[in-house]
């Protein structure tokens, strides 16, 4: 199993179960820009308490997710993982935030197909803060690459006045500047 069929797999799990969710990452930050190899996918997801059985039961079949941590996902980190057991690749899934910008991603979020399957996606601009953002917290030039290949495919569909704003309510606007500015190039491929 190859990342685009773990990623249609997933999706036709996840819109099973009814949680609401969305595509972050680097799958995301590829469907926006510039492709690249990636050994993972990230999932946000709204996930009330009735909802983890249903996690459970979904991934459960050629899935390695472990019952305590997806229960434990209400705590620090507030993610858990599935491996998929056929391709050992990982799946990441990040318990929605109640921050401001947490929440409005989650408001954003869009409907797409990707590869046949309709899938919630985080949408450019997210995208892009998003990197800024965990670029701040582990610096890579992965993160700043990949936000630069979103602002190179999307160049003026963008929406600026939004990035702004919410670049200086996180306090990442001088990141944002910059590779508004063409100062930061996308990684080759």
């Amino acid at each position: 199993m190859n990342e685009r069929e773990l990623l249609v797999d997933c999706l036709r799990r996840l819109n099973r179960t009814g949680v609401l969710y969305y595509l972050t990452g680097s799958m995301a930050s590829n469907y926006w820009g510039i492709p690249r190899t990636t050994h993972d996918l990230d999932f946000v997801v709204q996930l009330p308490a009735t909802a983890l059985p249903l996690i459970l039961q979904e991934f459960s079949e050629n899935f390695h997710i472990d019952e305590a941590a997806v229960s434990a996902v209400y705590e620090p980190p507030h993610q858990f993982n599935a491996i998929d057991t056929r391709s050992a690749l990982k799946v990441d899934f990040w318990l929605a935030g109640t921050e401001p910008f947490d929440r409005e991603m989650l408001r954003r979020r869009v409907q797409v197909t990707l590869f046949g399957e309709p899938a919630w996606i985080s949408t450019a601009e997210d995208v892009i803060l998003h990197k800024l953002l965990w670029d701040r917290i582990s610096p890579s030039d992965r993160q700043m690459g990949d936000a630069a290949g979103v602002i190179a495919v999307q160049a003026e569909e963008l929406d600026k006045v939004y990035l702004r704003r919410w670049a200086s309510e996180l306090s990442i606007t001088a990141e944002l500047e910059r590779l508004l500015r063409g100062e930061i190039k996308p990684k080759d491929t």
